[in-house]
């Protein structure tokens, strides 16, 4: 009995000595990598609205601390601007742009283009040709949210819950039409660019009459996407919503 009782203190001071400190640590430690996750995504979200801040601050010859002054705002702000961590409002943004001596859409146009990853996506009703074509516009759009479909419905659904930026689409979907499936995308957003892919390159006529911004012939191939996008109706920029 009295080995038990031993046992027993031993046991509940080393929980309490140990175990409990060891376990608050392990919720700091994560608590602090989530934060720094956080911050890093969102640097890599506002990077571009970031790097241009800095550049037009400096052609103005101006300090961080400087600029701040002039924005009633700390240093430690215009910092976190500039290191992609946050983004000032829509009064701030005025503000700033009567600063730096900017027209004022060229700073919500670089933050909506830092704020808005393109969505891209691609249907096929063939799972190798549509794995392949996702690893090709992952590699040339390394930024953008891609998504892959084989059912026209499962597209459709997507776009009406995102803003479609980007969507190339085999003409033949089994019984469906790729064609029809671009119009309804074009009725949900007007400003998506659609890119047309097919084995017939005889279907590029009745491809155009769909209002498509593009045409490519399978198999889809990097350099082709990358020459496809310099011809794109609405610049992949901001969700493709870009005037």
């Amino acid at each position: 009995m009295k080995f038990i009782l031993w046992f027993s203190r031993l046991f509940f001071k080393g929980v309490f000595q140990f175990v409990i400190p060891l376990f608050f640590c392990f919720l700091a430690f994560a608590a602090a990598a989530n934060y720094h996750g956080h911050e890093m995504g969102m640097y890599g979200m506002n990077r571009i609205f970031a790097e241009n801040l800095r550049k037009l601050r400096e052609e103005k010859g101006l300090s961080q601390k400087q600029l701040g002054k002039q924005m009633f705002v700390g240093q430690s702000t215009v910092a976190r601007w500039e290191n992609g961590s946050r983004l000032p409002d829509a009064s701030m943004m005025l503000h700033l742009a009567a600063c730096l001596g900017v027209d004022a859409n060229t700073l919500f146009r670089l933050a909506a283009e830092s704020d808005e990853s393109p969505n891209v996506i691609m249907v096929d009703d063939s799972k190798v040709i549509l794995s392949y074509g996702l690893a090709v516009l992952e590699e040339v759009l390394p930024n953008a949210a891609i998504a892959g479909f084989i059912w026209p419905q499962e597209a459709i659904d997507y776009a009406k819950a995102n803003r479609i930026a980007l969507a190339i689409l085999d003409i033949e979907l089994g019984t469906a039409s790729g064609l029809d499936l671009c119009r309804t995308l074009q009725e949900i957003n007007p400003r998506t660019n659609v890119v047309f892919l097919t084995a017939y390159p005889d279907y590029s006529l009745d491809a155009w009459k769909t209002g498509a911004s593009g045409f490519l012939v399978k198999p889809l191939t990097a350099e082709s996407v990358r020459e496809q996008l310099q011809k794109l109706r609405y610049p992949l920029q901001a969700g493709g919503t870009e005037a």
